[in-house]
């Protein structure tokens, strides 16, 4: 059966609006898959990325951690040298610069950290004033 219009066949408004209908949901569905597999493939991506990123900073890290102990070593040496005492005296004054230094950043981070509150102020200050506004809202609808 077709239309008076062409080729096309004919159909009635029920059948075009449920057909449609399904059509869109189809493409919905579709749509959805492909943006999550889209999202899925960006996030390994960036997760590589990130995992690069990590392992190079962690060669970067240990490179810093074995150069500056190298540095301490002839720092101590260096010390030792120049005065003329023992190799002991030179590595006794940078263990106890290093002490030094440690303990004060120690004092400094202990202060900063008793100053932190752990209890959020703000949160719980509007905690208290929901819970009054619901105590007096039941209040007077119990009246």
């Amino acid at each position: 059966m077709l239309s008076s219009e062409g080729m096309e066949p004919a159909t009635t408004p029920d059948t075009t609006i449920s057909s449609l209908l399904k059509g869109i949901i189809a493409d919905v569905r579709t749509l959805i898959r492909e943006e999550l597999a889209l999202a899925r493939v960006e996030l390994n991506a960036q997760a590589t990325r990130a995992k690069t990123a990590a392992v190079s900073i962690g060669v970067a890290a240990a490179a810093l951690a074995f150069g500056g102990v190298f540095l301490l070593i002839a720092m101590a040496l260096g010390i030792a040298d120049a005065l003329a005492w023992p190799t002991w005296a030179g590595f006794l004054i940078v263990a106890a610069a290093l002490s030094l230094i440690g303990l004060v950043a120690y004092s400094i981070a202990r202060r900063r950290l008793k100053a932190v509150s752990m209890v959020p102020a703000e949160t719980v200050s509007t905690l208290k004033e929901n819970s009054e506004w619901i105590a007096k809202r039941l209040s007077s609808e119990l009246r």
